[in-house]
């Protein structure tokens, strides 16, 4: 999802986050035992509580990850939950710590509302849902149609261009968030409903007639996504960097949740095993952990609390799963996709 700036409520919200610098996050962070981490007011696969109240989630999991590298626990996180309208002004006020949530990076956030977006943990783009009683198989058929879109989005930009450049007309139903979204276009009071495809996967995973709805095959925007940070402690931003990255580089390795202490057995053993395993575990004297005020087996604990990249996709948002999504752009770059993590060294 993706909010459009909104200058005033960012100024302001940028001079008390300003008044907090004071502290790194990291400082306050440790000295709180506990992150805050900015999330969806829930969608299913990447970010909603379960039926125990407990978060879980493609994004919750690399939000525990973090807790686990900092904090050495990956239970120790708050999630906030926060709207396309507020999440920006929650991380910049200081409300939280990190933003995991579908967010798009783009040039007026990374610039303008002053964050970093430290990395792209899922390569996305808009699309659209109908029912299949539209009758509908392409989007360049939606000439007139209403359309259910969240308000103070980007999206609403990119759909604006799109029926503009088909020379189409349409009439948009603002919704405040995917739930709604979802409610209402299910109670017919629009035709199609736009977000990014992933959202679009989640929201009809929960439908309980899903295999009527179909989303077409038009890809009008890129939306990576992925953590977002303030701007001005780097440190804190190479935190959150190089833990999405420790994932990344586990399933490269072959490290996993479950084989990740007999690696370790291993290595300790060898010393002629894999030296970037090496350095990302904490086995021998190479102590990475402590470039970034953290303990060498920062990595460890990250990649124990919920295993791999590739686990957590396929746990979360995978074939296997409701929401059925294939990794495409989201495999491994010696797989065919994107996700590229650069050398630990």
């Amino acid at each position: 999802m993706k909010t459009s700036v909104f200058l005033g409520t960012m100024a302001a919200a940028a001079l008390l986050a300003g008044a907090a610098s004071a502290q790194s996050t990291l400082e306050a962070v440790k000295a709180r035992g506990e992150l805050i981490c900015g999330s969806n007011t829930g969608l299913t696969g990447f970010g909603a509580p379960d039926a125990n109240g407990e978060w879980q989630g493609f994004d919750v999991s690399l939000c525990r990850a973090i807790a686990a590298a900092v904090l050495g626990d990956p239970t120790k996180v708050k999630f906030v939950p926060t709207t396309g309208e507020t999440r920006f002004t929650s991380l910049s006020s200081g409300e939280v710590d990190v933003l995991v949530r579908n967010s798009t990076w783009t040039f007026s956030r990374d610039t303008e509302l002053a964050f970093d977006f430290v990395a792209v943990n899922y390569y996305d783009g808009q699309g659209f849902m109908v029912k299949k009683e539209l009758g509908v198989s392409s989007a360049k058929e939606l000439d007139g149609a209403t359309v259910c879109i969240q308000t103070g989005t980007t999206t609403e930009l990119n759909l604006a261009d799109f029926f503009k450049q088909n020379n189409m007309s349409y009439t948009p139903v603002n919704v405040a968030d995917d739930s709604e979204a979802a409610a209402q276009y299910l109670a017919g009071a629009c035709d199609t409903y736009t977000t990014d495809a992933s959202g679009l996967a989640a929201s009809r995973a929960t439908m309980a007639d899903a295999d009527n709805h179909v989303i077409l095959p038009e890809i009008i925007s890129k939306e990576p996504l992925g953590p977002v940070v303030r701007h001005g402690d780097n440190n804190w931003g190479d935190i959150v960097r190089w833990t999405f990255y420790s994932l990344v580089i586990a399933e490269e390795k072959g490290i996993t949740q479950a084989n990740i202490g007999e690696i370790i057995a291993a290595a300790e053993a060898d010393p002629n095993y894999d030296p970037e395993v090496k350095r990302l575990l904490g086995v021998g004297d190479e102590d990475m952990g402590k470039l970034m005020g953290l303990d060498a087996e920062w990595a460890m604990r990250a990649i124990s609390a919920s295993g791999n990249y590739g686990e957590i996709f396929e746990a979360n948002i995978g074939a296997s799963t409701p929401i059925k999504l294939a990794r495409g752009l989201n495999a491994l770059w010696t797989q065919g996709g994107l996700q590229y993590a650069p050398p630990v060294r």
